[in-house]
């Protein structure tokens, strides 16, 4: 499973991080927190932007399968279709009630995308290495998400 990266989609993804690990970092470093409260606002520190840009994360996502189940035909499709509402609708339905409730329910989402990912890779309808940077991507994710709940 374990396919080459291309570095575009390698250092985007990378990119894409920062907000997960340095939410977590201002969570354990008071000197990062106040240099991120007084150069950004509250909002982009510690559980605020984890919960705000993983939310918008995952929702992204579904947009992301949605285009590899229109690469599928028949019932492959269709279950693409229908598992790419999931991320979205797990967003709306789930993230809320408090940080720690928020956090745990992102990182619940971020695993169940991992299965769908998956299974559009299971089903060829993502470039071959698509697992590869995903279950790298997922794991530095949670683990961000799980700093912040603890």
């Amino acid at each position: 499973m374990i396919r080459r990266i291309p570095t575009t989609p390698l250092l985007l993804g990378l990119a894409g991080l920062i907000p997960f690990v340095w939410g977590a970092l201002t969570l354990y470093w008071d000197d990062a927190a106040a240099l991120g409260n007084h150069l950004f606002g509250a909002r982009f520190i510690g559980p605020f932007i984890q919960i705000y840009y993983g939310s918008i994360i995952l929702s992204f996502m579904s947009g992301v399968i949605w285009g590899f189940a229109a690469r599928g035909t028949g019932p492959v499709a269709t279950m693409g279709y229908v598992l790419s509402v999931i991320p979205a609708l797990w967003v709306f339905f789930m993230v809320g009630g408090g940080p720690i409730s928020a956090m745990t329910y992102l990182a619940f989402g971020f695993a169940g995308l991992l299965g769908i990912d998956w299974l559009m890779w299971k089903n060829d309808l993502t470039p071959p290495w698509w697992m590869s940077l995903r279950l790298l991507l997922t794991s530095i994710v949670l683990a961000s998400l799980i700093a912040g709940i603890l």
